[in-house]
C-alpha cells in the first residue's frame, strides 16, 4: 500500500481531517519563510491530536542545527525532512530517521544525488521552484531514472486527479501532498484530503 503524507498543516481541524481520512503521516513546516510555517510550539500543540502509528514529520530548510535539535526535543518527530542544501553529515547528526528532498529538473543527476545520501530513509522527489516547496507544480516523471536506489517518496503538484497516474507510473513507496489538498496556503480542504486518500487507495488496487 502506498503511504500518504499530508504536509503543511496549521489547524487542529485539518489534522483531525487528515487522520480521519487515513493519512499515514502528518507534516509540519518548520521553515519560517513558508506561508505554511508553524512554530515548534504550535506544532507540538497540533501533534497532540495525532494518534499512535501516524508519523509526525518535521520539514526544515537550511536550518541551524541547534534549532533542529530543539524541535526534536519539543516535538514527537518520527522523521526529519530536509529540503535545502544540507549534506549527509548535516542530516545524520540528529540521530533521527530522515528524508532528503531532491528538487527535480533537467540536468540533475538523481542517481548521483541518491548515492550522496545512502543513510537517508528515503528520497523525496519534488518539483524545482524558486524558493522551497509547496509550489504546486508537477515535474516530468520521465526525469526519474529506472533503478534509482532507495525508497522514493513522490511530491510536487499532486492532487486527487493525478495521483493515481503518478502511482501507476512511478511506483513510489509514498506520496506527499500539500497544495493539492488546500483551499488556500496552509488551510486544508477536508473534502480534497478525503478525495486524495481515496484516489491513492484506488490506484493501489489497480496495481
Amino acid at each position: 500500500m502506498t503511504r500518504i503524507k499530508i504536509c503543511g498543516l496549521t489547524r487542529e481541524a485539518d489534522v483531525d481531517a487528515a487522520v480521519a481520512a487515513g493519512a499515514d503521516a502528518i507534516g509540519f513546516v518548520l521553515y519560517p519563510p513558508s506561508p505554511r510555517y508553524v512554530t515548534p510550539q504550535r506544532a507540538a500543540e497540533l501533534a497532540r491530536r495525532i494518534p499512535p502509528f501516524v508519523d509526525v514529520v518535521g520539514l526544515f530548510v537550511n536550518e541551524a542545527p541547534a534549532v533542529v535539535q530543539a524541535a526534536c526535543e519539543s516535538l514527537p518527530i518520527n522523521l526529519l525532512q530536509f529540503h535545502g542544501d544540507e549534506d549527509a553529515a548535516y542530516c545524520r547528526q540528529f540521530s533521527r530517521p530522515w528524508l532528503r528532498a531532491a528538487r527535480v529538473r533537467p540536468g540533475l543527476d538523481l542517481v548521483e544525488f541518491a548515492r550522496s545520501f545512502p543513510e537517508a530513509r528515503g528520497l523525496l522527489l519534488d518539483a524545482f521552484v524558486e524558493g522551497y516547496g509547496g509550489g504546486g507544480h508537477v515535474f516530468d516523471w520521465k526525469l526519474i531514472p529506472p533503478g534509482l536506489p532507495g525508497y522514493l517518496v513522490l511530491s510536487g503538484g499532486l492532487n486527487a486527479d493525478n495521483v493515481g497516474d503518478a502511482i501507476r507510473r512511478v511506483r513510489p513507496v509514498a506520496v506527499d501532498v500539500s497544495s493539492g489538498v488546500e483551499m488556500s496556503k496552509g488551510i486544508k480542504d477536508h473534502a480534497k484530503i478525503a478525495a486524495f486518500v481515496a484516489a491513492v487507495r484506488k490506484a493501489d488496487e489497480s496495481i
